[in-house]
C-alpha cells in the first residue's frame, strides 16, 4: 500500500469520486492546489471514478471524470472524499479496489470525512491514528478497532496516511500537504487568496468553545450565554448575568450548573479561555489574545494557560504556528486543544 516511489516533476492530484460523494469534501481540496498554481506552479488535479464514469454528487450535479482507476497512472497524493450516505452503501466493493489500486501508484493516501472507512476497510488504517467527521467516529471507531480514532482532530498525519474531519477540514488538510510541499508562506498565500484560516493545525479541536459540552435548554440560560459569546472580553459578573436574564443571582446559577455543569463565572472563563485559544491559532499575538478575550493582561492569560494546560501562550502557539503540527504529535497539547 502507498509506493514510495519516486516523485514526478510535477505533483498529480487524484481525487477518486462515487455516486453520492459530498461536493464540498472534494471541491475543497481541489481548489487549494489549483489556487497553490497560482504561487508555485505544479499541481495537476486529476479526477478519478471506479470506472471512469461519470458520478452523481450529493447536490445532484453529474461529474465527468479523467479516468478510470486502472487507468490513471501514477499520482503524488490520492484523496478519498466522503459521503452522507451510510458507509455500508457508498464504500462498494469497486471502490475498495479502485482505492487498492491507487495506493500502490501515490506517495500519500488521503481521507476526507467519512472517506476514512475506504481506507480502514482496506485496513491500511490498522494500528495507526486517523480521524473523521465527530459524527462518524464512534462508529469508525467499533467497526474498526485496530485504528487508533482521534474524534476531535481536524486532520491527522500517520506516515503517509492522512485524514481529516468533514467538508471545510478537508481545506485544511489540503493547506497542511501544500506546506509540506512548498513551505509554509506558500501555504499561507493559498490560504489568504482563497480568504480561510491557514493556522487550523492537525490537533486543533472540530469544535469551538461555545459549541463544547452541554448546550442550553432553557431561554433564560441561551441568553446569558448569548451575551457571553457576544462579548467575551466584557467584564461579565454573575450579577451582570443575572440581570440581563432578569432572574436572581441564585436562579441563574442554579441552571448554569444545572444545564451546563458550570457556574456562570465558570463558563465566562471557559469561552475566554477557547477565544484566547482560537486568536493564537490565527496567528495574533498573546497580547492581543488577552485583549480580545478579556483577560486584564498577558500574565493574566500566561497564568490561565499554565493552569489549564501546563504550557504558556507562547509556547502553544508555537506548537501551531503552521499546519506542521501533523507531523509532531504532542498528546498533551493535542488534548489541550480540544
Amino acid at each position: 500500500m502507498v509506493s514510495d516511489g519516486a516523485e514526478s516533476p510535477r505533483r498529480r492530484i487524484g481525487i477518486l469520486l462515487f455516486d453520492g460523494v459530498k461536493t464540498l469534501d472534494f471541491v475543497g481540496p481541489a481548489e487549494v492546489f489549483i489556487e497553490a498554481n497560482q504561487a508555485a506552479p505544479g499541481y495537476d488535479v486529476v479526477l478519478i471514478s471506479p470506472d471512469g464514469t461519470s458520478v452523481q454528487t450529493s447536490i445532484g450535479a453529474r461529474i465527468e471524470v479523467s479516468a478510470a482507476a486502472t487507468d490513471a497512472g501514477r499520482f503524488d497524493t490520492v484523496i478519498i472524499p466522503g459521503s452522507e450516505l451510510p458507509p455500508s452503501t457508498f464504500v462498494t466493493p469497486e471502490l475498495l479496489a479502485a482505492a487498492r489500486h491507487l495506493s500502490w501508484n501515490t506517495r500519500r493516501l488521503a481521507s476526507i470525512c467519512s472517506g476514512a472507512f475506504v481506507p480502514a476497510e482496506l485496513g491500511f488504517l490498522d494500528g495507526r491514528r486517523a480521524t473523521t467527521h465527530w459524527k462518524f467516529a464512534a462508529d469508525l471507531a467499533r467497526r474498526y478497532p485496530a485504528v487508533v480514532v482521534e474524534p476531535d482532530a481536524i486532520f491527522v498525519r500517520d506516515g503517509n496516511l492522512y485524514s481529516s474531519a468533514g467538508v471545510a477540514a478537508g481545506i485544511d488538510l489540503a493547506l497542511a500537504l501544500v506546506e509540506e510541499d512548498h513551505g509554509a508562506d506558500i501555504a499561507r498565500r493559498v490560504a489568504q487568496l482563497l480568504v480561510v484560516y491557514m493556522q487550523r493545525a492537525g490537533g486543533q479541536s472540530q469544535f469551538s468553545a461555545s459549541l463544547s459540552g452541554p448546550a442550553p435548554r432553557s431561554p433564560l440560560v441561551r441568553k446569558a450565554v448569548d451575551l457571553i459569546c457576544a462579548d467575551p472580553a466584557f467584564p461579565h459578573t454573575v450579577q451582570t448575568l443575572a440581570d440581563h436574564a432578569r432572574v436572581s443571582v441564585r436562579h441563574l446559577t442554579r441552571l448554569f450548573r444545572s444545564e451546563l455543569e458550570h457556574s456562570p463565572a465558570e463558563y465566562v472563563a471557559f469561552i475566554r479561555f477557547g477565544v484566547a485559544r482560537d486568536m493564537l491559532h490565527a496567528g495574533h499575538s498573546v497580547t492581543e489574545a488577552a485583549a480580545a478575550a478579556g483577560y486584564g493582561s498577558s500574565e493574566a492569560l500566561r497564568r490561565a494557560f499554565v493552569a489549564r494546560i501546563g504550557v504558556s501562550p507562547r509556547k502553544y502557539q508555537q506548537r501551531f504556528r503552521s499546519t506542521h503540527s501533523i507531523t509532531t504529535p504532542d498528546a498533551e497539547l493535542t488534548a489541550a486543544a480540544s
